[in-house]
């Protein structure tokens, strides 16, 4: 585990983060806003160095995946106009760039696969005013996999509404990225403490592997 909680750590002292929420048998894998806005540097949001760690780490595990028949959901964030993009036109004004035939609400190519499911979005979570929820439950899924960014924002929101739906939730930590380390790691240790198990992607790679192993007698 890439995040490791301390034993003097004042949540643990308190009772949280006490044993691991093992992943079940039916995962699915969520991309969050792993989208030219965020991975191409020729846009304000992008060239963050946790954000492209996260985009080359998230390549195999998804390669993996899609190998043991795990769905894949991307997100992307984009507005169609100043009607559709809400109270982001104050704290972000750079998001009205965003629209859904530009670029930069474009999946990164290096992530993106025809069997993948595209789930865009306008809020933080990816459960947010999204099938995602139905999409899982019809599919019967009892964990989810989140990589995408970023950890302070959309990964956290998307985390914590995953335990909230009774998801078994894992963040592999070089899956996912921010603008700064700070508030990447400072999240996870607090997701770790509360919702969701922060792993790495190789161990999720390795779990991924066993599911697609023939059983034997």
């Amino acid at each position: 585990m890439s995040i490791r909680l301390a034993a003097d750590d004042p949540w643990v002292a308190r009772g949280y983060g006490q044993a691991v929420i093992d992943p079940g048998e039916r995962p699915a894998v969520v991309v969050i806003d792993l989208q030219y806005a965020f991975t191409d540097p020729d846009f304000i949001f992008g060239g963050a160095e946790l954000i492209e760690r996260a985009t080359l780490n998230t390549a195999p595990l998804l390669a993996e995946a899609r190998a043991a028949g795990v769905p894949v959901f991307h997100t992307v964030v984009w507005w169609k106009d100043e009607n559709d993009i809400g109270l982001w036109a104050i704290k972000l004004p750079p998001c009205a760039e965003i629209t859904p035939d530009s670029r930069w609400a474009q999946v990164d190519e290096r992530l993106w696969d025809e069997r993948d499911t595209l789930l865009p979005k306008k809020w933080p979570s990816m459960f947010n005013g999204t099938p995602l929820h139905a999409l899982l439950t019809a599919a019967q899924r009892d964990t989810v996999i989140v990589t995408g960014c970023t950890t302070s924002g959309c990964v956290r929101a998307t985390t914590v509404d995953s335990f909230s739906a009774g998801f078994r939730t894992l963040v592999p930590e070089d899956c996912v990225g921010d603008h700064g380390r700070d508030a990447h790691e400072s999240n996870l240790r607090d997701v770790h403490r509360r919702y969701a198990e922060v792993t790495s992607s190789a161990e999720v790679i390795s779990y991924l592997k066993q599911l697609r192993r023939p059983v034997t007698a």
